[in-house]
């Protein structure tokens, strides 16, 4: 049995996940180029989302 194919996702917040490749990809998420086994695109994801917080909370002014 041939192994699933993913992609990797990324959202507005720049958050990523990964996605079955045969399934039409859920809106609001967008392919970033990477795909292939589950293994090779979770360590995809771990390369390029390096700052767990999303976009908004990493651009908002900072409180004093």
């Amino acid at each position: 049995m041939p192994e699933r194919s993913f992609v990797v996702v990324r959202n507005h917040e720049e958050q990523y996940s990964i996605w079955p490749a045969d399934q039409d990809i859920p809106g609001g998420w967008h392919p970033v180029g990477a795909e292939g086994t589950k293994e090779v695109c979770l360590s995809r994801v771990q390369e390029l989302w390096t700052d767990m917080r999303p976009l908004s909370l990493r651009t908002a002014p900072a409180e004093i």
